[in-house]
């Protein structure tokens, strides 16, 4: 399908934001006005956290992986995906190696003695890993962009491929500058055979109780040879779906989020049924749901998202993949995989 996008390869400069139309008063701002907890209610959500968790928020047991070795990736065919945790996506296309929001740190954290601790170790180190031709980047949150696997990862990494402002704080960690590329919504670029585009989200940002929506967050189609692919980051059900299906679908396979929601914050994380209505707006052939088994980061059980988006897709007959972590999966042929979280 031809299309077009508006292509950049924007500077650091701090004024840069003001040039996005929903850059204003120093923040970004999602495409609809949602609603945002207040003090009560962040309150509560934290009483919560502390009185309300139940007993299957974590597994009872190690999750099994599968481990994966340098050379098995680059025997690996095009059009191969691993599922390395929460969001983390290696993918291999056109040639080359694709990693989506790279998380490897023990906890989704500030601080390596609290906040939510791995499940399950990484399928492979990150010294194992081979040569990235670009890391994508959904948004700033502990569990999307991990600073020590980042630093880790920079002298492999030909580029970093992020939402605006996020690159900033990327070259502030000490990132060449050269090596990052950002990118406001409908932006991308195309490296090699691949184009890749940085798509709107419903989301918020922040890493710090001071610095809320100083940077953007975003969704990112992937358009190559080989496949078709959508990765979804954080967001909550919103019109953006649709528009992203109408303009780059149908996808081969549509990553969605599918965990960590809750009643008490609707508009930034979708439950299963959103999630679903989701890859169908997008045009998804197949769903893979992400944005689980890694972390305990909300108040349901942590197989739930798996057993609820499967019990769904079968009632609307959409096929979906839930591949172990660390399993190959075949882009052009992605199989069902398992129940392993049983």
């Amino acid at each position: 399908m031809a299309t077009s996008i508006a292509c950049c390869r924007p500077s650091l400069a701090s004024d840069r934001p003001a040039s996005s139309d929903h850059f204003g008063d120093g923040r970004f701002h999602n495409l609809a006005a949602i609603t945002q907890p207040g003090f009560t209610d962040t309150v509560g959500i934290l009483w919560r956290f502390m009185t309300d968790k139940p007993a299957d928020a974590t597994p009872a047991k190690p999750i099994e992986v599968l481990p994966i070795t340098r050379a098995d990736l680059l025997a690996a065919p095009d059009a191969s995906l691993w599922r390395l945790g929460h969001s983390t996506m290696l993918l291999k296309l056109d040639g080359k190696f694709w990693l989506t929001d790279p998380v490897f740190s023990e906890r989704a954290s500030p601080v390596g003695f609290a906040g939510p601790k791995r499940f399950h170790a990484p399928p492979i180190a990150m010294d194992a890993l081979p040569e990235i031709e670009a890391v994508i980047l959904s948004h700033d949150h502990y569990d999307h962009l991990d600073h020590d696997a980042v630093l880790a990862l920079a002298p492999k990494v030909r580029k970093f491929l992020a939402p605006l402002g996020v690159g900033d704080r990327l070259v502030r960690w000490g990132v060449p500058a050269h090596q990052v590329e950002q990118f406001d919504w409908w932006q991308g670029i195309t490296i090699g055979n691949v184009q890749l585009v940085a798509t709107p989200s419903q989301h918020f940002s922040g890493r710090s109780l001071t610095d809320r929506d100083r940077t953007l967050w975003a969704s990112w189609t992937v358009i190559a040879p080989e496949a078709r692919v959508f990765f979804s980051g954080d967001s909550g059900y919103f019109d953006g779906f649709k528009a992203i299906g109408d303009r780059f679908g149908p996808f081969d396979l549509a990553m969605v989020e599918t965990g960590a929601y809750d009643k008490a914050w609707p508009h930034v994380h979708m439950q299963p049924e959103q999630s679903l209505q989701a890859h169908l707006d997008l045009r998804g052939r197949q769903m893979m749901p992400i944005h689980n088994g890694t972390f305990d980061l909300a108040l349901h059980p942590w197989t739930e998202p798996f057993e609820r988006i499967l019990a769904l897709a079968a009632e609307k007959d959409v096929p979906v993949s839930t591949p172990r972590m660390g399993e190959r999966l075949d882009l052009r042929a992605p199989a069902a995989g398992n129940t392993w979280w049983r």
